[in-house]
This record gives C-alpha cells, structure tokens and sequence, in this order.
C-alpha cells in the first residue's frame, strides 16, 4: 500500500486504519500534524482512527498529553470509564496545567460516583483557565439545568410562572452537578440566561428552606450541596440579582430566626445560613464572628470561610495597611470612597496562581545592568494584575500602590495564599507620588489613570518616578471601543440611578431588556456587568475619561516617549498584520487609528501599551 492509499485508508475510519498501518503511514508526519488529524477523525465519529494515530503518537512519545487525554475521551464515550480514568491521570501527570485533560478526568471520576476526586479536578479546570463560554457550555450539559433554562427563557420577559415548577427530583439531579457547584462557588457566572436560571434556582431554594422551617422538614444532602455553591455564588457577585418582595420577606424572616439561635447559642441548619447568605453578606450580619467560630459540615465551612472569615479577615488586615501620601483630593477621595465600599476586580482563582510555585525566588540585592529590579505597580486594585507582573519578572521587588485599603487587603491576602514573594502593599494617591523619592524600572499603570481628575497630570507624576532606561505599560479607556457603555453611563445618569447595591439591581434588568435595541450589547457580554462592584466599575464610576489614539499619540510626543505596541491577542495582530505589513507597522500608531476606525472594537477592554523614554 503506498503513501496516499494509506491517507485514503485513514480518510475512511478504524477498519481502515489499523495501528501497524498508522504508525508506518505516520512516519513522515510530525507529531503536532498527526494530533490535528487525530482530533479530525475523532470529530467525525471515527474513533478507532482516531485511537490508531494516537498510539502512534505515544510510540514515539510515551507522555504526549493530548493523545493520551484523547484515548481517555474515546474511553469515555463507551462509557470505560475506570479505563479512561488511567489514561486521564496519564495525561495530567504529563500536563498538570492542562485545563482540558482535568475536566475529563473529572467527568469520568463523576460517571463512577467519586465526588471527591472529580470536585477536585473540576476545580483544577477552573482554575486553570477554562473560558466563560467553556463553563456556560458545560453547565447546559445537565439535561434538568437545560429544560429548567428552556422553560424560563421561553417565558420571557416574566420568567417561569406557576406553570413551572422545578420538582424535588430536578433539584436533586441539579444538586448532583459537581462541576455546577465547583463553578459556583469559584467563578463569576456571566450570561443572562446564567442569570435567570440563577435567579429562578436561588428563590426556588429559599422557599423551599421556608416552607420547611414551618414543617420542620429537612432538605436533601444533594440540594443542600446546591444551595451553599449558590450562596457562594451570590456572594461573588455581591447579591447583585433582584429579588422579589416575597423573596426578600422570605430572606428577612430566616435572618431573624437565624440571629436568635446565634444569640442563645443553639444549632442553626446550614440550609438557613446558606439561603441567607444567598441575599444578604453574612459578614455584616452581627452574629457574623461568632459564626466564624462555630462547627460546621464540610460544605457549610466551605461557605462560612469565603463568606465571612475571609471578609472579617480582610477588614481587621485593612487597617494595618500603610498609607505613604496623603488623600486629599475631592476627586481622589470620592475614588477612595467607591473601591471602598465595592473593591475591584472581583475574583477568586487566577490561572498564573498555578504557576506560582515554579516561579524563581527574588535575589537580595539587583541582577546587573539593564534588570527589572523595582517595579510599581499603580492602582493593583484587589492584586488580579500583580500575578502577572510577578510571573514575568519573579526577582523583581514590587512595590503595589491603591487609593483603597479594604482592595489592597484582598490583594494581600491572595498573594499571599499563593506564596509572592517580595511585595509590599501601601495605601497612595498617585497625584502625591512624587514625594516617596523611590524610582523604578518599570511601572504598570493599567486601568486607573482615567480615573484620575486630569489623567495627564497622574501620568506626568509617574514618569517623574521612572528610571532614564526604564519602562512603562498603561492601560487606557478606548472612546471607539466604549460608544455602547457611554451610551448607558448617559441613561443611568438620565433616569437618575445612584451608584448604590439596590439602584444598580433595580437599572441591570432595565438595560439587559434595553440592550438589543439601543445596542448596548458590548457591555451586557462584558464580566464586569455580572457584580455590583463591576457594574459599578463599568457604568457608575466617579470618573471616566476615555481615549482616542491621536491623543496618545500627542502625549507622547509632547513628553518625548517612544511607542513599543500595543498588547492584543494574536488574531487581532495577525489581522493589523495583514493590513499593515511594513517592518515598523506595530509601532505606528497613525496606522493603528486607521485599524482601530475600522474595527471599532478592537480595543473593547483597553488600550494596553508599552512606552520607552527616547
């Protein structure tokens, strides 16, 4: 059989395909091709070619991961899943960081009963990166979620009425979905139909948990699990779904009842506390350190951590924050007071987190001429960003700077669960920097100087504190990009929304019904709308000022700064690249004018950039 009788055999499925014929056919391939093909046939059903080429592959390289986490899915889809179980574990202990290779491993310890095992890597996927609309997906997969989410969406813009109810085996066999309860107590879910689904599940389970109070019934093992991972979920979200009257009595009366056990000291069910976190932060409750101290079954301590002693640890970490300017400006403070009250970015798992422990312990003293030894990091927020800085200059001391103690505590304590070295955290205005006398090699000011009054003037402050050679990354509001987000800054100003919880619950449903219509939908697709925090971030900020390129580019003439590029993702520089192929393209920012012209949502998050005094 020659060379192109066997691709034409393969073409044809397993009985065409057999491994003594793969592997002489595959000789010629590198192995990056024959996983392409593999993939291939595996897409189009024909599993014992796809399983030829990668035993193929694993002659060749025995701890390839993507073949042996395609033999595990092959193994799965026959239901083996004991035997795919072996060939998953293969295949993350060649990749640990392999997002793909641990929901698969999780998926088949799910199919054989052991919870603990697949909560573990369900996990692991998630922290490792999954995308959003990878999580969306995989919770659709659950056929009682997909009829529950068909019958809500059929019934918009009212939501499921009597006519619906979600019976005790549909929220047993939701309650079963590990993967749903490790997204919900990690993740941010961000999708309107997410969300109504969401909605639908947390007042079905508060009048469930009410009802059974009056017939002191209890609530399923399965159903309990769900509603703690729901009440983690709201709070990350910082209860920013709208309730109903009734919910909202319902919630008030188990507070009360739960407030009065905690006084007298008596046995409280987790189900109570669950339903109320579900509305309402347990950390302001009064009671909240003394149900910090209590006892409580694996799911409900779960919740009890995140929910209230990490927040009451936070708080007390906030005052021992030090402050190196003062704050008296009226804008700076009204900034101040915002992330105060609603720190920013909210989040929970960080991908670089993972890689943390790889990452090279800082040296005492600098690494020679030209090294990244000092960086600032201006307005790190709730520290997502510094993840980033420290994975790319591990022996680097960073010095991190916010206007908000309650976020600079969160960044503190996240960095420090994960092991960083050599940060230190201080409270600042980025208007009085100049007087710490320190300077830097690099400084990251992404996303705060259009918060700033005059945000020149904070960037003129910034480079006073860079050394002659060093470098800078800013990131910047685009005024393309965010037309739709103006758009509704002006309408929640229009009808006079405060930049309050209840306000921001009551304006949500109002634009998300508004979006298709006035073209609001860049914004309703943006994570920063599914929290209060974010919400209030994106469309009720004290101050936002947004860019257009001609103006960076002026800045940097008048202040003598070289452009280094822009930081996108590879598609959209690939795209510039086919439209602008000169050598010197990237850094020319009059081309990227006419890019960005063209496509005006180029830069939807932010002009991110480098600059380099000439």
């Amino acid at each position: 059989m020659n060379r192109k009788q066997r691709r034409a055999g393969m073409k044809q499925g397993g009985s065409a395909a057999p491994t003594a014929v793969a592997a002489d056919w595959a000789k010629s391939l590198a192995t990056d091709d024959l996983i392409a093909k593999a993939h291939g046939h595996y897409k189009q059903g024909r599993a014992e070619a796809a399983r030829a080429i990668c035993n193929c592959i694993l002659t060749r390289e025995p701890h390839h991961a993507p073949a042996l986490n395609m033999l595990g899915l092959i193994l799965q889809d026959s239901g083996q899943h004991r035997l795919a179980v072996k060939e998953f574990k293969n295949a993350v202990a060649a990749d640990d960081l392999n997002a793909a290779c641990h929901y698969n491993l999780a998926a088949s310890y799910q199919a054989l009963n052991r919870e603990n095992e697949a909560a573990t890597h369900f996990a692991k996927a998630i922290t490792l990166g999954l995308s959003r609309r990878s999580i969306e997906d995989f919770v659709f997969l659950n056929p009682a979620i997909a009829a529950c989410v068909r019958a809500i969406e059929e019934k918009r813009p009212l939501g499921p009425s009597g006519e619906y109810v979600l019976d005790e085996d549909g929220l047993r066999a939701i309650g079963r979905d590990i993967f749903l309860r490790c997204a919900l107590a990690m993740i941010l879910l961000a999708s309107p139909p997410l969300e109504r689904f969401l909605m639908f599940l947390r007042a079905t389970l508060l009048g469930k948990v009410h009802a059974d109070v009056a017939a002191a019934a209890g609530i399923a093992a399965e159903v309990e699990r769900l509603l703690c991972a729901l009440a983690q979920q709201c709070f990350l979200n910082e209860h920013v779904f709208a309730a109903s009257e009734q919910e909202a009595r319902q919630a008030g009366e188990l507070c009360d009842l739960l407030l009065r056990r905690a006084a007298r000291g008596e046995d409280i069910p987790p189900t109570w506390l669950a339903a109320v976190g579900a509305y309402m932060p347990l950390h302001a409750l009064p009671a909240a350190r003394e149900l910090a101290r209590r006892r409580w079954p694996d799911g409900a301590a779960d919740l009890v951590r995140q929910l209230i002693v990490e927040p009451l640890q936070d708080a007390d970490a906030a005052a021992a924050i030090p402050t190196l300017t003062p704050i008296d400006n009226r804008l700076s403070l009204q900034v101040m007071r915002q992330y105060a009250e609603n720190p920013y970015p909210r989040w929970t798992t960080n991908p670089l987190a993972a890689l943390a422990a790889q990452w090279q312990s800082p040296p005492a003293a600098g690494d020679g001429e030209g090294a990244i030894n000092d960086i600032l990091v201006a307005g790190c927020g709730t520290g997502q960003h510094i993840f980033q800085v420290v994975h790319n200059f591990p022996r680097a001391r960073v010095l991190a700077i916010d206007i908000s103690r309650p976020s600079l505590a969160y960044a503190q304590r996240k960095t420090r669960e994960a092991n960083l070295p050599n940060i230190e955290y201080a409270q600042a205005d980025i208007l009085q920097l100049a007087s710490i006398g320190r300077r830097f090699d690099l400084i990251e000011a992404v996303g705060v100087l259009h918060h700033l009054e005059d945000p020149e003037q904070g960037w003129r402050v910034l480079l006073s504190l860079l050394r002659p050679d060093g470098e800078m990354r800013l990131g910047l509001y685009s005024e393309t990009a965010r037309r739709a987000i103006s758009a509704i800054r002006a309408f929640v100003a229009e009808r006079g929304y405060r930049p309050t919880a209840e306000d921001i619950r009551r304006c949500r449903p109002v634009i998300l019904m508004e979006a298709a219509r006035r073209r609001w939908q860049e914004a309703t697709t943006m994570s920063d709308f599914y929290s209060v925090s974010g919400c209030r971030d994106l469309l009720f900020n004290v101050m936002e000022h947004r860019f257009t390129i001609p103006r960076i580019k002026e800045f940097l003439d008048r202040e003598q700064l070289m452009f280094l590029g822009f930081d996108l993702e590879r598609p959209l520089l690939e795209a510039f690249r086919t439209r602008f192929p000169g050598d010197n393209a990237l850094t020319d920012l009059d081309l990227w004018a006419v890019f960005e012209f063209d496509n005006p949502l180029t830069f939807l998050q932010m002009y991110q950039f480098m600059v380099r005094r000439k």
